[in-house]
């Protein structure tokens, strides 16, 4: 029998490894801008056309390569970080495994122009799934230029599995903000399609987020420092009544290279517990610099996910930082964006109180705001009033409370009886209840309204019919470059919902309408809620577009638990959510209703 096993030729092996290095445009970015920040640059420009899929190109005027280095950095495993296995435990650059331009040079068309800053002339090379077409001196710019071009050309499956260009683009921006933040001594430059969208200066870190992220951080950010012998914590966080209900705006750093921890993620979560509103997510830049020796980031092909020696130690370090932020920041001065950004040690020895003070005005606002007239009405019930007796109606026979008064919606105006006689009321400003035939319905106000919501914003982007009611006040709203794109491209659906809106100067929509059935004045909320939640959606779950926009602002402009409704509402919201294609979920499944059997309620009292 013949031998069957055989080496793989190198460009096979070069596409089988650029599966994992490369997975997308914003895989070849981080890449290409890791490498530029390894080679010392102080200046890095990224260009990207149709979302990276036809141009990726990255501009650094870091130390450049000779011809001898240039050739050598598109073979496998070619890298001037190790020398020897011990020099992975003691890594301080981005990249180091050496199959970044491989890997790239295998999927696309590359072209590659670098000079060492004492020779008068570079080298190009131009290579096209890894064989190398030209080499030859051109007059360049110091440092290195490389253009991707044409990504998955000669994978077409590959391509074909990419996403819209928002979808790529926003992907892009998210590799290109993570560096950048990283790197507030590096200038950056983000150019997409002849456009300008990112231009920063080198600057400190505080002015750095603001300029990534917009004006509107610069009144919210926190700063946070914590030393010890095992890591250095520094960075600011976001505070709590600024979080957002999307994750996204969540980084961490360590020794400068951007990970994903759920762990210390977790850390962060529990310093705010308390503090934050539901399914909310504050926000935070973080840096952890530790030994190398005591982390190994060679545990996945994008370095994403490390290992700590001692995780719980670092842990420790990351909750007592937030914590001690988080009772500062209240007291702190505003930050001064001209000064260095390390200014908590200022606050040290106020810490502890002004943690009390804090806490003690968060809670005793939200105390005197939650309380509610008649809590006398407990106090009497124990001393035995009210509890005269009962009775029940010949008609309904289901038992009616004459004289024991809870504070409930029962004791309000809008606990009316229908047209029906069935009892119609609001418990707790969350769910309404009804007297049905077998019992008693529970309606989950806010899933009700959600599905009712849906369903007509479905038709709606269906029959593209939605109406608009034009704003008194039209609103200028700043999105950053990827939501813009995304805004734009989802402009025909949007509208089709009722919204009216234009561009309005760079990164900028102006909102001139909403949904003729939304309340007015509120324009900026559901513009940027309806985006907010179609990005949460699209990473949690493959919905339909038409499908995530009603899902979207179905749940961005539905009632909350909470609302008071008036007997009309709550009539008009079980009238609406029973005339739905389907009345017992809301989109997500939740149910909207339950109904509470009346021989399970007659069974808590020991009736036969």
């Amino acid at each position: 029998m013949p031998d069957i096993i055989q080496l793989l030729p190198d460009s096979i092996a070069n596409q089988i490894a650029a599966g994992e290095v490369v997975q997308r445009p914003a895989s070849a970015v981080k890449e290409l801008m890791e490498n530029a920040i390894d080679a010392g640059a102080k200046q890095i420009t990224l260009i990207v056309k149709e979302a990276g899929k036809t141009l990726i190109q990255v501009r650094d005027d870091g130390a450049g390569m000779s011809e001898t280095d240039a050739r050598m950095s598109l073979e496998r495993h070619a890298t001037s970080k190790i020398r020897k296995a011990e020099d992975l435990f003691t890594l301080h650059t981005m990249g180091f495994r050496g199959e970044a331009l491989a890997s790239i040079a295998a999927v696309a068309q590359l072209e590659m122009k670098t000079r060492l800053a004492d020779q008068e002339l570079g080298t190009l090379l131009v290579v096209e799934g890894s064989e190398v077409k030209r080499q030859e001196p051109v007059a360049c710019e110091k440092g290195t230029s490389i253009s991707v071009k044409n990504l998955f050309y000669n994978i077409p499956a590959r391509r074909n599995f990419l996403k819209s260009n928002a979808s790529e683009y926003q992907h892009i921006t998210d590799e290109f903000q993570r560096l950048a933040l990283a790197h507030p001594e590096i200038s950056f430059q983000l150019v997409e399609t002849d456009s300008l969208e990112y231009d920063l200066p080198i600057s400190r870190l505080s002015q750095r987020i603001v300029n990534l992220f917009g004006k509107s951080y610069q009144e919210q950010l926190a700063p946070c420092q914590e030393q010890t012998a095992l890591v250095n914590l520094t960075g600011y966080i976001g505070k709590p009544h600024f979080a957002r209900k999307k994750r996204g705006e969540q980084f961490l750093f360590v020794n400068k290279r951007f990970i994903r921890s759920n762990y210390l993620h977790h850390a962060v979560m529990k310093a705010f517990e308390g503090l934050l509103p539901d399914d909310s997510f504050p926000f935070y830049v973080l840096f952890l610099t530790i030994d190398p020796r005591h982390i190994d980031v060679n545990v996945h092909p994008t370095k994403t996910e490390i290992k700590f020696d001692d995780e719980k130690a670092v842990y420790a370090v990351v909750l007592s930082a937030v914590r001690q932020a988080l009772g500062s920041h209240n007291l702190a001065p505003a930050i001064d964006f001209g000064s260095d950004v390390n200014i908590l040690s200022k606050l040290s020895n106020a810490s502890a109180h002004s943690s009390e003070v804090y806490f003690e005005e968060r809670f005793s606002t939200a105390l005197h705001r939650h309380q509610q007239p008649h809590q006398t009405n407990w106090e009497k019930l124990f001393e035995g009033e009210g509890m005269a007796g009962r009775s029940y109606s010949d008609e309904a026979q289901s038992p009616v409370v004459q004289t024991l008064r809870f504070e409930s919606a029962l004791n309000q105006p809008d606990a009316e009886r229908t047209e029906s006689g069935n009892l119609l009321f609001q418990l707790h400003h969350q769910y309404v209840i009804k007297q049905v035939k077998s019992g008693m319905m529970i309606i989950d106000q806010q899933a009700a309204h959600e599905r009712i919501l849906y369903e007509k914003f479905m038709g709606q982007l269906k029959n593209k019919t939605g109406q608009s009611q034009q704003s008194l006040f039209p609103q200028t709203i700043q999105l950053n470059a990827s939501d813009v794109a995304l805004v734009l491209e989802m402009a025909q659906e949007i509208t089709a919902l009722g919204f009216r809106f234009e561009e309005f100067g760079k990164n900028t929509v102006l909102v001139t309408g909403v949904p003729a059935h939304l309340p007015s004045g509120r324009e900026k909320e559901f513009f940027e809620g309806l985006v907010e939640q179609f990005k949460i959606n699209q990473s949690e779950m493959a919905l339909p577009l038409r499908e995530n926009l009603a899902r979207s602002l179905a749940k961005r402009a539905s009632i909350r638990a909470g609302q008071q409704l008036v007997k009309e509402e709550m009539q008009a919201l079980l009238d609406n959510l029973f005339a739905c294609g389907t009345s017992n979920y809301a989109p997500d499944g939740r149910p909207t209703f339950f109904i509470f059997d009346l021989g399970k309620i007659e069974s808590y009292f020991n009736r036969p």
